[in-house]
């Protein structure tokens, strides 16, 4: 079974984040990345195919999961560096 997405917890000057990114497919092509804290929806980043793949939708499985690899590691660096929220 093929993976959706990346999920993590991290903590952050004493709280608790869960950061989750998940392709939302050819049919609606985003990769979504949402910061919950208590179960509550803090950011959310919403990033189209043609931003990041330069030839757009496809499916090539192998692009969309390093894009959504490379999007979920830049939203915890982001957060652990205070820059995000």
């Amino acid at each position: 079974m093929v993976e959706k997405g990346f999920n993590s917890d991290v903590s952050w000057l004493g709280t608790q984040y869960h950061v989750q990114t998940e392709d939302w497919g050819n049919e609606n092509p985003f990769l979504v990345s949402r910061v919950f804290r208590n179960g509550a929806v803090v950011k959310s980043i919403k990033t189209g195919y043609h931003e990041v793949l330069p030839s757009g939708p496809t499916s090539q499985s192998k692009a969309i999961r390093l894009a959504m690899k490379i999007q979920h590691q830049e939203i915890l660096d982001l957060l652990l560096s205070g820059k995000l929220l």
